[in-house]
């Protein structure tokens, strides 16, 4: 039971955090609109890459955020690194309702074994992202859910936390004496730069709350960031912000877009319905390690989503 109540933190703490990085992504365009106008511009036409889909009369169809229609978002989390690819290690699908206002957020287990559109293999889903990127991860999540994804949101998390050097840096209230190789956090008030955010936000086994207690720090850091992002100093930093943005983000919304999320968003902070996988087994295969989804519990998650997108 104890067990089972922990694993519910950690996933919800997952998904707050997620909604904190959507959040300051928004904040970040919305905050300099009137500032650095040209500059948004600029960074909407790097990180905007649509997926097109062929509609049935041969034409392009490409869905746009409204008040009514339901939606859907596969959200990427990616650690790439040097001459690696890189793996999703974090995605979780959002279905949004604005007519009922209403969201759902969905946590995929990372390790969960099914099989990759595209690829023609049954392998650990996270790894579709590495074999095909983006595409054949959203095709992969689509046949796995059996719904369609309509967006993406795709963010390389070591990039992105370049934006705390821009910023000046970051201090956070470290609950935890910490200490990793050559880096020391001592409890109490810290101070940190891009590089000593990214350690900072990794350590796992030397806390004794494991995955938990890294995903507080993480909740820690993407709050810091949007403090100071929104502060007046920040404002004249907003070039050097969005270019950071711009080098680690991709998605398929439109500026539009973006603000029309937002003012759907706002009447939805408390409708969000967390699901997630909870009656799976892990088991070894060929010596790899998988996650089993369970398969009644899996056609209730798919009938719950589809019943919410319409």
């Amino acid at each position: 039971m104890e067990k089972n109540m922990k694993r519910s933190k950690e996933k919800k703490s997952k998904k707050k955090i997620w909604l904190w990085i959507l959040g300051s992504l928004v904040a970040i365009f919305l905050i300099f609109i009137g500032t650095a106008y040209y500059a948004i511009q600029k960074t909407m036409n790097k990180i905007n890459t649509p997926l097109i889909e062929s509609a049935d009369n041969g034409g392009i169809e490409q869905k746009t955020v409204t008040k009514k229609e339901p939606f859907s978002v596969l959200l990427l989390g990616v650690d790439e690194r040097k001459d690696d690819s890189g793996r999703s290690d974090t995605m979780i699908v959002v279905t949004v309702n604005p007519e009922k206002q209403t969201m759902k957020m969905l946590s995929i287990p990372r390790d969960t074994r099914t099989e990759i559109i595209g690829h023609d293999s049954v392998d650990k889903i996270n790894h579709a992202y590495a074999f095909g990127g983006v595409p054949m991860a959203v095709d992969t999540v689509e046949h796995f859910l059996d719904i369609p994804i309509d967006y993406y949101v795709f963010i390389n998390m070591d990039g992105f936390l370049q934006i705390i050097d821009t910023i000046g840096g970051v201090t956070i209230e470290n609950d935890m004496d910490l200490t990793y190789n050559s880096y020391h956090f001592p409890k109490g008030d810290v101070t940190l730069t891009g590089d000593e955010a990214l350690i900072f936000s990794r350590i796992r086994y030397e806390d004794p709350r494991g995955d938990f207690g890294r995903q507080i720090r993480q909740r820690q850091i993407i709050e810091a960031v949007m403090k100071k992002a929104s502060s007046t100093s920040s404002i004249l930093k907003a070039t050097d912000m969005l270019e950071v943005v711009g080098d680690n983000v991709r998605m398929n919304f439109t500026m539009k877009d973006l603000i029309q999320l937002q003012s759907i968003y706002k009447k939805m902070d408390r409708n969000i319905d967390q699901l997630s996988f909870e009656e799976g087994d892990g088991t070894k295969i060929n010596h790899i390690w998988y996650y089993i989804p369970n398969d009644a519990e899996l056609q209730k998650i798919q009938a719950e989503l589809k019943e919410h997108l319409k």
